[in-house]
């Protein structure tokens, strides 16, 4: 076959002697599939740079395969800082873990999650893509379907998510230790799932406050339903938590419920059987069955505080025979009612009561309480707190001669402090201490007609606080100048703090009452740590010269007068002012009565 290389002719002959065909007319060329490289080493023959890459194309489509077959599979995650931390810090065997996020790194005993290194296995299991060639011919084979979204990975949830639940438990216990568990725990249970199994644990729900959000607060129109909705919206509240949290709550303090307190404390009895203290302040509406259902449902029920309160008398009467010998602890605010309660604890209902207290309350009453000292000695005898506050006490005869009872052996504080507490005498004290020799705190304050005479013959001899000041209220008394110096002596040894405001001991009778602190039996230190002085007839003298313990520092309580002496006598000496016999230093802390401003020097 040849080409006829004639002008304007682009036909095809056949050889001479037969013409063949006719050619079609001239028209765009036809593509001509390219031949197939041959299989067989490239050798320089001059060709053009269409031959060179021809004879390159299979060395370039290997090396295109064997950058697939090491290369990661589409939608595989690359390697994180946190995998490296994990082959470098905590190694597979190495008996640790980690747990990074972005501010904290923690480096944990025992085998850790796997969720860190999961990813690479499925890296591994994942099939091998094919070479690019057969890739393309598969593409032209079938049609081109929608583009396929990328693998969406689930966001990390952080670090509070994978800290255990005993480190969580630990942490949330001392936050709970300090501010309680509410509101804390409720915010907490709503961070992630693990802070709301750890926020439910019924360990952290030892001790709880209930209170309304909007009690004590004005209404609009000063009714009371914004205050009822919002306990039916708290009893709501609580009929859903105190089944899972509450089976392990011990302490439990009502304020400030006026109308739901029975379905609160009926809750309490279903779902609390380890309750222990119950205080009720500022509530109303408590009957009778309320407190015998709870005492009966709660075994372990010892102490009730029911100070502010407005409870029947019959109802507290009630669950102290039905809690019987358990009771421990009680508090009561003086009114009417408390004869009621104060007789069945004379009957001898609660004999293993150890604190009772009785205070006055907003609205002070002043009608005297009458309280048979030797009756309650028996109805009570392992009491180690009594607490008189605020109350004009009298102690109640038994007769015209009176027999001395069994006494308080266990006691340990007695507080008679009030504003007029005349009535209490050294002859009623001295009933009222009858074979308490533990005595270790003794609070007279306001009571004016003790001496230092009936003091002395208290069979307590190791007191440690004796609080005896007169606060505002010396005018007009009749106040002994002498005896200060038995008490010193007396208690020198032990006594730890000492108030004698407003007494109207002498200025030598403080001197000597000063100076029994300069040597104790043994030859040991005394224990003061606590002086108060304040509205005495104390001198800068007296005070120079008395050898006062060092551990006073801690705080003396004096008038100005004396101060400011010392502190003149320091400035024109150029020394630092003498206090019991050493120089005064920031460590020591001095509190200064503001009303012996006008004294002299």
């Amino acid at each position: 076959m040849r080409l006829d290389h004639t002008k304007g002719s682009n036909v095809r002959r056949g050889p001479p002697g037969n013409p063949g065909p006719a050619r079609p007319p001239r028209g765009p060329p036809a593509e001509v599939p390219p031949l197939p490289a041959p299989h067989r080493p490239f050798r320089s023959t001059g060709a053009g740079p269409r031959a060179l890459r021809a004879a390159m194309a299979p060395r370039a489509a290997r090396r295109a395969r064997r950058r697939v077959r090491g290369a990661p599979p589409a939608g595989a995650r690359g390697r994180s800082a946190e995998d490296w931390w994990w082959d470098e810090l905590a190694p597979s065997g190495s008996g640790y873990h980690l747990l990074q996020s972005d501010s904290m790194l923690l480096v944990l005993p025992g085998p850790g999650p796997a969720r860190a290194r999961a990813h690479r296995r499925t890296a591994r299991r994942a099939p091998r893509l094919p070479p690019p060639g057969a890739r393309a011919a598969a593409s032209k084979a079938r049609p081109r379907a929608a583009p396929a979204s990328a693998p969406q990975h689930a966001p990390d949830p952080g670090w509070g998510d994978r800290i255990p639940l005993e480190i969580l438990l630990q942490i949330f216990g001392l936050l709970v230790a300090a501010d309680g568990p509410l509101p804390f725990l409720g915010r907490a249970a709503r961070v992630c799932r693990r802070w709301h199994e750890a926020a439910s644990q019924p360990a952290l729900w030892h001790t709880v406050t209930l209170s309304p959000p909007l009690a004590g607060r004005p209404t609009k129109g000063g009714s009371k339903a914004g205050g009822a909705k919002a306990e039916e919206k708290l009893l709501a509240s609580l009929e859903c938590l105190m089944p899972s949290r509450f089976s392990q709550l011990q302490k439990l303090t009502l304020i400030h419920w006026k109308s739901r307190v029975h379905p609160v404390l009926k809750l309490v009895s279903e779902s609390c059987p380890r309750l222990t203290f119950l205080k009720l302040s500022d509530c109303h509406g408590v009957t009778p069955d309320t407190l015998v259902m709870l005492a009966r449902a709660c075994p372990q029920l010892h102490s009730l505080d029911i100070q502010h309160s407005m409870v029947e008398s019959t109802a507290v009467v009630s669950c102290l025979e039905e809690v019987g010998p358990r009771m421990r602890k009680l508090w009561l605010t003086y009114s009417s009612q408390t004869t009621a309660i104060l007789g069945a604890l004379l009957g001898g209902c609660c004999p293993q009561l150890q604190v009772l207290e009785v205070s006055s309350g907003i609205n002070r009453n002043n009608s005297p309480l009458q309280l048979p000292v030797e009756a309650l000695q028996k109805g009570c005898p392992q009491l180690q707190v009594l607490r008189l506050l605020n109350l004009m006490w009298l102690p109640k005869p038994s007769g015209r001669v009176v027999t001395p009872g069994p006494g308080f052996p266990n006691l340990e504080e007695l507080c008679l402090a009030g504003p007029t507490c005349s009535s209490v005498s050294d002859e009623a004290l001295g009933r009222l201490l009858h074979g308490s020799s533990n005595l270790r705190l003794l609070d007279l304050r306001g009571c004016s007609r003790i001496t230092p005479a009936g003091l002395c013959h208290l069979p307590c001899q190791e007191l440690q606080q004796l609080h005896l000041g007169l606060y505002g209220m010396s005018d007009g008394l009749t106040l002994a100048k002498e005896g200060s110096p038995l008490l010193t002596r007396k208690w020198c040894h032990t006594l730890r703090e000492l108030d004698l405001s407003g007494q109207g001991f002498s200025e030598k009778d403080l001197e000597q009452a000063l100076a029994a602190f300069s040597g104790t039996p043994g030859h040991s230190h005394p224990a003061l740590c606590s002086l108060n002085l304040r509205g005495t007839r104390v001198t800068p003298g007296t005070v120079r010269s008395a050898p006062l313990p060092q551990s006073l520092g801690a705080s003396v309580v004096c008038p100005p007068s004396c101060l400011l002496a010392s502190s003149k006598r320091g400035a024109h000496t150029g020394q630092a002012p003498a206090w019991g016999g050493s120089a005064l230093g920031i460590p020591r802390v001095l509190e200064l009565g503001l009303s012996d401003l006008g004294g002299s020097p």
